[in-house]
C-alpha cells in the first residue's frame, strides 16, 4: 500500500508499550520484502516523542497510553492516513480517553486496521467501541445506548444502576452477521503448525501452622461480609487478599508486606530444580511476589532477569537468560518469546482469562519448536483452585468471581 499501490503515505501503529518498543520493528526486519521499511518509535519523554515524530520514516509506532497526547499534538493537522491498532480490545471502553481521542481524528484516517486475539474478552458488549472506530457506527449504531437496547437486556443491577448486560436471544448471530463484511476471524491452528501445549497443575500443600493461619484469616475475612451483599468491589478485595495469602505474603493496612509462609516458594524451587537448567518464563501476580522469588533464586547460579525492555526480550530469545520474570499485564500482548524456551510457570494466577491466554501465547506461537508446558502452582483448598477452575472453564468473569466467593463463604459457615 505504501510503495506499490500508493494507497497510503504515513502509517501509525498503536500498540502496548512493550510491543511498541521493538516487536513490530524486529518482525519487519526478518522479512526480505519488509526489512527496507523505516520505523520511528514514538516513546519516552515528550521531547523524545516530538523528535521521533519529526524523524523521516514510513511507519511510526506509539504506545496506546500516548494516543490522547498525539491527537492533541497534531490537532487539525493529523498526518497519518493509515492506522493499525495492535490489541484493539484495549479500545473496548467507549468512555476511555484513548477511544474518544481517536474518534476525533477518525475522519482523517482513510484506512484503519484492528488486530486482536480477544475481541470480546468480557462479552459481546466489548465489540461496540472497536467496531465504531472501524465504521463510525454504521453497523452497530452510533451510540452505545442504542446498541445495548437492541441486543442486550439488563442483567445484574440495583435500583439505580445496571452493572452487567446479558445478550438477547439470537444477539450473537445478529451481531456477527452485521460485522461480517469488515471482520475476519482466523484461528492459528487452522493455518499454522503449532506444537502441543500441556498444562501441569502442581498442588501446593500448606504446612500445619500455615494452614491454620490461612484458614483463620480466610474465615475472618469472609464472614465479615454477608454473601447476599457482596458486590464487585468487595469480591475483588477479598479475592485478592486470599490469593496473596496463597502466594505466601499479604499487604497490611499501610501497604507493608507481611510474610505468612514459604510453601509456594518451596514448591516453585522444586519445580525449577526439576527443570534441570531449562529456561522458564515465570509470571507473578502481586508486587511482593517478585522480590521473594528473586531472593529464592539468587543462590541457584541461574541467570535471572526481570522483563523490562527490548534488550531483555532479545537476550531471552538468544538463550542468555534462564529465568525471565514478568507480570502478565506488562507483557501479555505481542511479545515474541518463543525462541527462548518452552516452559511457562504461573507463580500466582489472576482472574483475567484474556491476560492468561495472551501471556501463554508468548511461547505457544509460530516459531516454537518444542512442546509448551504451562505449570500452575495452586494451594490445595485455597482461592488458587477457584481461579484455576474458572480459567479452565473459560469463564473467568466478574460473575464467576462473586459466585465462587459465595460458595466459599457457605463452606466456611458449614465448617464452623
Amino acid at each position: 500500500m505504501l510503495f506499490y499501490r500508493f494507497a497510503v503515505s504515513r502509517v501509525l501503529i498503536i500498540a502496548p508499550k512493550k510491543v511498541a518498543e521493538a516487536t513490530w520493528q524486529r518482525e519487519a526486519a526478518k522479512w526480505d520484502h519488509l526489512k527496507h521499511l523505516r520505523f520511528s518509535t514514538v516513546l519516552g519523554s515528550e521531547s523524545k516523542r516530538v523528535r521521533a515524530l519529526n524523524t523521516p520514516a514510513d511507519i511510526w509506532v506509539i504506545n496506546r497510553e500516548n494516543v490522547p497526547w498525539l491527537v492533541e499534538y497534531y490537532r487539525n493537522a493529523w498526518p497519518f492516513d493509515m492506522v493499525v491498532i495492535d490489541e484493539s480490545s484495549s479500545f473496548k471502553n467507549h468512555q476511555a480517553k484513548r477511544f474518544k481521542s481517536l474518534t476525533w481524528v477518525r475522519k482523517s484516517i482513510s484506512r484503519l486496521v484492528e488486530l486482536t486475539g480477544t475481541p470480546a474478552p468480557n462479552g459481546l458488549i466489548d465489540l461496540w467501541a472497536q467496531v465504531y472506530l472501524l465504521d463510525g457506527g454504521e453497523r452497530l449504531g452510533k451510540y452505545i445506548t442504542h446498541f445495548r437496547e437492541r441486543y442486550f437486556n439488563p442483567d445484574k443491577r440495583n435500583a439505580q444502576q445496571v452493572f452487567t448486560y446479558a445478550p438477547k436471544p439470537g444477539a450473537d448471530e445478529a451481531i456477527h452477521r452485521r460485522i461480517s463484511d469488515i471482520c475476519i476471524s482466523m484461528k492459528a491452528e487452522d493455518y499454522l503448525q503449532l506444537p502441543d501445549c500441556t498444562v501441569n497443575d502442581i498442588p501446593v500443600v500448606l504446612d500445619k501452622k500455615s494452614r491454620e493461619m490461612y484458614d483463620r484469616m480466610e474465615r475472618e475475612m469472609l464472614l465479615r461480609v454477608d454473601e447476599k451483599t457482596i458486590d464487585a468491589g468487595t469480591a475483588a478485595v477479598l479475592s485478592n487478599k486470599l490469593l496473596q495469602l496463597c502466594n505466601g505474603a499479604v499487604y497490611d493496612g499501610q501497604q507493608n508486606v507481611v510474610e505468612v509462609h514459604n510453601c509456594k516458594i518451596e514448591a516453585f524451587m522444586e519445580l525449577i530444580e526439576q527443570l534441570n537448567g531449562q529456561p522458564a518464563l515465570v509470571f507473578y501476580n502481586f508486587r511482593h511476589d517478585l522480590p521473594r522469588i528473586e531472593k529464592a533464586l539468587c543462590k541457584t547460579g541461574l541467570r535471572v532477569r526481570r522483563l523490562n525492555g527490548p534488550q531483555d526480550q532479545n537476550d531471552w530469545n538468544d538463550r542468555k537468560i534462564d529465568i525471565l520474570l514478568a507480570h502478565p499485564a506488562s507483557c501479555a500482548y505481542g511479545l515474541n518469546l518463543q525462541d527462548g524456551g518452552n516452559h511457562v510457570i504461573w507463580f500466582g494466577l489472576n482472574w483475567s482469562l484474556e491476560l492468561y491466554q495472551q501471556a501463554n501465547k508468548r511461547l505457544h506461537r509460530q516459531g516454537q519448536k518444542q512442546k509448551v508446558i504451562i505449570h500452575h502452582l495452586s494451594v490445595v483448598g485455597g482461592r488458587d483452585e477457584d481461579v484455576a477452575a474458572a480459567l479452565e472453564d473459560k469463564e473467568a468473569t466478574q460473575d464467576r468471581l462473586i459466585e465462587s466467593l459465595k460458595a466459599r463463604i457457605e463452606r466456611v459457615k458449614q465448617a464452623g
